[in-house]
């Protein structure tokens, strides 16, 4: 039973995340994680996300910025292949700790920002920090379905606003999500069983998502943008073990 109620927090989290507060995304990767391993959550989650995706279009879509999502797509898809390749390899502690590293570290400089505007005035805007952030969203994506701190610190460092970032970001997950579709496929992590789950918890996700929708359109947008940062930091905080 309460594995039922884990799952069923973890899927209104999905929709909350796919919202506008994607540092929330930590939440349902670490209860999938609990319920069922951290490498079979993967397998479980990603067709749910792949429906909160959409349901995200539904209700943001209009609004994205597709000159972003252009340029972070090339890096995310080399960063994808990247992390399938590592898939089944690469020593998941070390992993977590290089990943909690970088975001805390980005997390950083996105405070000194928000405090300085005129600190790195020119970085977001250099075509090596896209990819760099589009290689390390691509493979956190693949190995843990845990990019949204990835990409809302690129989106926020372009100084986007939340309803474009929240549209280009539902877009951009939505194709990177159903590119994983079958490469976790042939990874044995989708299967029949998996997708029982995903049926059983699935509506719960558009419900997490109004209740988001309804607190972001009352969150200003300094507000807003300290928030996903903070969000943030506590999903880099997770990944490094301090919490």
């Amino acid at each position: 039973m309460l594995d039922m109620v884990y799952l069923v927090i973890g899927a209104l989290g999905i929709g909350f995340s796919k919202s506008g507060f994607p540092g929330v995304s930590m939440l349902h990767v670490i209860v999938f994680a609990l319920v069922f391993g951290t490498k079979e959550s993967t397998g479980v989650l990603l067709p749910m996300l792949v429906i909160g995706d959409f349901c995200a279009i539904k209700f943001f879509g209009r609004k994205a910025d597709w000159s972003h999502v252009r340029k972070l797509l090339p890096p995310t898809l080399l960063g994808i292949v990247m992390g399938w390749l590592l898939m089944g390899r690469l020593n998941e502690d070390a992993f977590r700790l290089l990943v909690g590293t970088i975001i805390m570290v980005l997390t950083g400089i996105q405070v000194l920002r928000l405090w300085r505007p005129e600190s790195f005035d020119g970085v977001p805007h250099t075509p090596w920090f896209a990819i760099v952030l589009g290689l390390l969203a691509g493979m956190t994506t693949m190995l843990a379905n845990a990019a949204g701190p990835v990409v809302a610190l690129y989106l926020v460092a372009v100084n986007m606003p939340k309803w474009e970032l929240i549209g280009s970001s539902a877009w951009l997950f939505l194709v990177l999500n159903l590119i994983k579709l079958p490469l976790s496929f042939n990874l044995g992590l989708i299967h029949l069983e998996s997708l029982v789950v995903d049926a059983m918890f699935a509506p719960a996700i558009p419900i997490g998502m109004l209740a988001g929708r309804w607190l972001v359109s009352r969150v200003p947008q300094r507000w807003f943008n300290s928030i996903l940062l903070a969000f943030t930091a506590i999903a880099a905080a997770r990944l490094l073990g301090w919490i």
